[in-house]
């Protein structure tokens, strides 16, 4: 940090390269499309980097980062509140790393992408604060504490709005199922063009 900081670009290389993938899956599940999250993880870098000389360290770098990349997200959140959420479309839902060490089966790999693609929809349904704190605490496993400092908000008001998430996520999810369960369900095998 110190030689990023005193100018040395292969040092921030370095820092990018540790923080990339966490960077990129808190924007991807703030904004919920793989390639405006990798725009908004470019941006969120470029911004760390001109601010650099800024960062005290009165907080893990990381910290800094994930505060950076949430305004960044929050303000591509606010450009597109006139633009209808996408929905996932397969490719972009496949441009994230889900990988998995054996070939699935193609009915459980469908299940599971779906089950993505339904968590995604269900997180842009919450509010902004909502969705904010759920991802950094239960997606990114930050601490109370760490993501006070991200949000720039007390620990008493993420545990507070990490309570209320957790529950509006559950109500939202359980609808999402209940409407799943009554729609006609997917037939196996076969094209389903």
């Amino acid at each position: 940090m110190r030689q990023a900081k005193a100018g040395d670009l292969t040092a921030f290389d370095a820092l990018v390269a540790r923080h990339y993938e966490q960077v990129f899956a808190l924007a991807f599940h703030l904004l919920g499309n793989a390639d405006d999250a990798a725009d908004a993880t470019q941006e969120a870098f470029l911004k760390a980097f001109e601010r650099l000389s800024q960062f005290r360290g009165d907080a893990a770098f990381s910290t800094w980062l994930y505060r950076i990349t949430v305004n960044v997200c929050h303000d591509w959140h606010r450009r597109r509140q006139s633009v209808p959420f996408s929905q996932l479309s397969d490719e972009e839902g496949e441009a994230v790393s889900w990988a998995e060490a054996t070939e699935p089966d193609p009915e459980e790999e469908w299940q599971r992408r779906e089950r993505r693609e339904a968590v995604q929809k269900v997180l842009q349904q919450l509010p902004d604060d909502f969705r904010q704190v759920l991802i950094l605490c239960d997606l990114q496993g930050l601490t109370y504490a760490e993501a006070a400092k991200v949000l720039g908000v007390p620990e008493g008001t993420v545990k507070s709005r990490l309570h209320r998430a957790r529950h509006a996520f559950k109500d939202l999810w359980e609808r999402w199922h209940r409407e799943r369960m009554a729609s006609p369900k997917r037939p196996k095998g076969g094209d389903q063009r």
